[in-house]
């Protein structure tokens, strides 16, 4: 993965992560694909749904590289 993708998506997973504890189901991976968006990131289906399971497993300690495997 790329150095730059790779901080700008842990940018993304870090905001979402410190308001998501507790978030209705589902509210994780839409705010996950709205913060990409927002940074102009495209990611798969498949990595979001990694991000937001890890999100709602950990909080926020959550390590881009590590989920992604990159």
């Amino acid at each position: 993965m790329d150095a730059d993708r790779n901080e700008a998506i842990q940018n993304v997973v870090d905001r979402v992560s410190s308001y998501q504890d507790g978030a209705p189901e589902g509210t994780v991976e839409k705010e996950l694909r709205s913060g990409a968006d927002e940074a102009g990131l495209e990611l798969s289906d498949a990595e979001v749904s990694a991000l937001a399971q890890a999100i709602e497993q950990h909080g926020g300690d959550v390590s881009v590289a590590e989920v992604l495997g990159e």
